[in-house]
């Protein structure tokens, strides 16, 4: 990858009376940044920055946020304009690509897509080894991570040939082993991939076929999920993104690294959230109980939280939320099943936020995970499986963040510092003098 970085000034530091300076760069898009690469070697002071939130740790022409004015760009696209206009094949292209496919191209990568659906035949042998109970999430964890065991000729990450068939073979089998992930805890039969489907309608197939019976696809199912799925696929340098960067940068093979980016994302700080919305809605249960929960909102004294409001990155409306609040009426309009009483707790929670003034002053307005939680269970699926469904969707910017990652010239492992509050040098006390 070409770096683009070009400087715009300098910043002066000073420290014990001595100045030095540092270049300052300016972005595509956003925030100038300090290059402090040479701070240590120059001053012999590091940064203290917990969760490096003030910290650039990479270049990237992937993907773009603005939080403070609810923008969202991939490869400089609005999120809106793909989610509405494009499907997840062309996006994923995009993210890897950096542009839309055209013509040969698009063809080419879908059907290299397809053709590499299927997993190994012995693979399914791990599921058998997991417990009929066990979450969805260490099932993924545990089967990614043994890729590396079955396909040794897309490992070598100095090879570019190997790292487009990882690449493929990541996409493409992620939702198969999503899918039996699911059918393992219903206790049914896996179901095998369909090469004249598209990726999300094969992907609900095997989740919701049975042997007795195909799965007829709903579009209007499938374009919801579609869109879920294109919504989720990248978020700039997030816990598990860089998770992914920070494993490929010690060289680790590409299974191994999207295996670690699944573990981060099970967190239920990062990837859970949708969950904890729904959570949340069972909670309350009732229409008639939602003015006690918004008071406990209201109340800074009680640690109750509204799930899915509001946002840590985006301090204005989540640029995500307005695609999929559509999506969510679309898909509850086609099941007819607005009147169950978590749906009617949830829309009855998104007018109030829209309408009043504590939740209009704050910015709490309802974020993706609130809609995509809502969604998700029209659709079918159990809360579990909820992070699996996102994990489906990352997949394609943590391959294209670790791709970029592993072009990249200024690319080293990684290696944050510390302040070491801890003892002093001691020496060792024999036990008999302690």
């Amino acid at each position: 990858m070409k770096s683009d970085l070009k400087e715009s000034g300098s910043v002066t530091i000073t420290r014990n009376g001595e100045s030095f300076d540092f270049p300052v760069y300016k972005a595509g898009e956003g925030p100038d940044v300090f290059d402090i690469r040479k701070l240590y070697a120059m001053t012999g002071a590091f940064t203290f920055d917990p969760g490096f939130t003030s910290t650039a740790s990479c270049e990237s022409k992937i993907t773009f946020i603005d939080g403070d004015r609810g923008i969202l760009l991939y490869r400089g696209y609005p999120i809106d304009q793909l989610a509405d206009n494009s499907d997840f094949l062309e996006v994923a292209y995009l993210l890897l690509k950096g542009d839309l496919p055209q013509g040969k191209d698009r063809e080419d990568f879908r059907s290299a897509i397809t053709r590499h659906t299927m997993v190994h035949e012995q693979l399914k042998m791990f599921y058998s080894g997991f417990r009929r109970d066990a979450h969805p999430m260490a099932i993924m964890v545990g089967v990614v991570g043994a890729l590396a065991a079955f396909y040794h000729d897309s490992t070598d990450i100095t090879d570019p040939k190997q790292r487009l068939i990882a690449t493929h073979r990541m996409i493409a089998k992620m939702p198969t082993i999503a899918a039996m992930a699911y059918k393992y805890s219903t206790g049914q039969a896996f179901v095998f991939p369909r090469n004249d489907l598209d990726y999300t309608s094969n992907f609900m197939r095997m989740c919701f076929a049975v042997g007795a019976e195909d799965y007829v696809i709903n579009p209007v199912l499938s374009s919801a999920l579609d869109k879920i799925f294109i919504l989720h696929m990248d978020h700039e340098q997030n816990a598990s993104t860089s998770t992914v960067r920070l494993a490929g940068s010690s060289g680790a093979n590409p299974f191994a690294c999207i295996a670690a980016g699944i573990a981060s994302l099970w967190g239920p700080a990062h990837g859970g959230a949708n969950e904890a919305a729904l959570n949340m809605l069972e909670e309350i249960g009732t229409v008639d109980r939602i003015p006690e929960f918004i008071n406990r909102a209201k109340d800074k004294n009680d640690p109750f939280r509204l799930m899915g409001f509001g946002h840590r990155v985006y301090k204005n409306y989540d640029p995500r939320a307005t695609v999929m609040r559509k999506a969510c009426h679309e898909v509850l309009d086609e099941l007819g099943i607005k009147d169950e009483p978590l749906l009617q707790v949830a829309m009855e929670l998104e007018r109030i936020a829209l309408e009043d003034e504590y939740f209009i002053e704050k910015k709490l307005y309802p974020n993706i995970d609130f809609y995509s939680g809502i969604t998700l269970r029209a659709l079918g699926f159990p809360t579990d499986m909820f992070t699996v469904l996102f994990a489906v969707a990352r997949t394609v910017g943590w391959i294209a963040q670790w791709s970029e990652m592993i072009e990249d010239p200024l690319q080293k492992i990684g290696r944050p510092r510390q302040i070491y509050t801890g003892a002093p040098k001691r020496d060792y006390v024999s036990t008999d003098e302690r």
